[in-house]
């Protein structure tokens, strides 16, 4: 069933700021879960609050190398009697007795009875008499007992995603499984007679299809389940039969190209036919045609079929699709000033992300220079850059020297 409103027959462009909160309007994050070992749970987004069963640290223990003793007991200049050693996973088994200190390793237990530590680069030792110099205080060089976590207290929230230091934390508390939400799954393929698979011969008129591996990468990354349904030729019932496969078996389904306004190909009429899909026109350089919606169970992002373009919308529209339909909360978009290194010649009208090159001076100054040729065919401009150089919708002609907005896009799926 295809929308009463097309937004592509309007003559006005869509902010893609705008855009975004439109579409995640209609989107609803998955809601399953599943148990995973603390090993398979990078990447992950945690599907309930998680609290310390222990306390963390779980025992008093010394920060520093050197000699565990009692404040109360120390005097300037006054030795004490050194009786033993604790080191890590071999605490002090005696009793403390006054006038005593303990030899002592970082991380080690400190014994009952003592309650700071002296780093041994301030103590002079002769034999078994120990002298401490320029003690500060009661609990110097201490790590103390829950002084980081106490029993009970929340860790981690829901919605989180699992890092390397998140998967760390819950080492350190003894979590060995934990409830997480179930992977997103989406699934994505490419439509044309004249798309040949990597590794065929090219035909006249034929190209290699890249956008299904550029997509690869970028789902890899984003830490979903992807199903490649592959190159569909143009064949009306082949499309539909790749619509209803990919919606029956993904919560996202992506394509490149055929959303274009005008274009007479199989890939909107079936959309038309089998989907609710609302047509866009959006406010972006390299872009703008752009298909949102559902098809049976699924979403629906149809994306433009130039690489570069493809690519561009990726990061900039369906990634905040991406997050929602996991569970994440909105990301932050990083985004920094820099000095422009040469000038860049653009018509108002749309939001630009040309492909840049961010460097630092020696001067610690952020410094941005085009890759080159910003055409929306050219993908070798996307492995040159590290950042979007972004111009405003109304924004012309910039000359060198200008402060630009960069946003650095590597980060962003990682």
């Amino acid at each position: 069933m295809s929308t009463s409103h097309d937004p592509c027959c309007q003559p006005d462009l869509l902010h893609p700021d705008a855009a975004i909160p439109l579409l995640l309007g209609q989107v609803n994050a998955i809601t399953a879960t599943e148990v995973v070992q603390l090993p398979q749970a990078l990447g992950r987004v945690l599907a309930e609050d998680l609290v310390s069963a222990i306390d963390l640290p779980p025992f008093a223990n010394s920060s520093m190398d050197g000699f565990a003793f009692r404040y109360a007991n120390w005097q300037p200049d006054s030795p004490l009697t050194l009786v033993g050693q604790s080191f890590a996973g071999h605490p002090y088994q005696g009793q403390y007795q006054a006038g005593t200190c303990i030899r002592i390793m970082t991380g080690a237990p400190v014994p009952t009875g003592y309650d700071s530590v002296q780093m041994q680069e301030l103590a002079q030792v002769d034999g078994t008499q120990v002298t401490l110099a320029a003690v500060k205080g009661v609990g110097e060089n201490v790590r103390q007992r829950g002084e980081e976590l106490s029993q009970g207290t929340k860790v981690l929230t829901q919605g989180c995603q699992i890092g390397a230091a998140e998967m760390g934390v819950l080492a350190t508390i003894g979590v060995p499984q934990l409830k997480v939400l179930r992977r997103l799954k989406v699934a994505f393929f490419s439509t044309g007679d004249e798309l040949m698979p990597v590794g065929s011969e090219l035909g006249q008129g034929q190209i290699y299809d890249s956008n299904r591996y550029s997509l690869q990468g970028l789902l890899s990354r984003a830490g979903v389940d992807w199903l490649d349904l592959g190159v569909i030729k143009d064949d009306p019932e082949a499309i539909r039969q790749a619509f209803m496969t990919a919606s029956r078996e993904a919560d996202l389904v992506l394509t490149s190209g055929g959303v274009s306004v005008g274009e007479a190909d199989y890939t909107k009429q079936i959309l038309d036919e089998e989907g609710q899909i609302t047509f866009w026109k959006l406010a972006i350089k390299p872009g703008k045609p752009f298909a949102f919606g559902h098809i049976a169970k699924a979403i629906f992002c149809g994306l433009p079929g130039n690489p570069v373009s493809s690519m561009v919308t990726f990061y900039k529209i369906v990634m905040p699709v991406i997050h929602k339909l996991q569970g994440l909360p909105p990301q932050p978009v990083i985004r920094i000033n820099a000095e422009l290194q040469q000038a860049i010649r653009k018509h108002p009208g749309r939001v630009e992300y040309q492909r840049g090159i961010l460097t630092t001076s020696a001067e610690g100054v952020a410094t941005v220079a085009t890759t080159g040729s910003q055409g929306s065919g050219m993908l070798t401009s996307m492995t040159l850059a590290n950042c979007f150089i972004v111009l405003d919708q109304m924004q012309g002609d910039t000359p060198a020297g200008t402060q630009v907005i960069v946003e650095p896009f590597n980060y962003i799926l990682d």
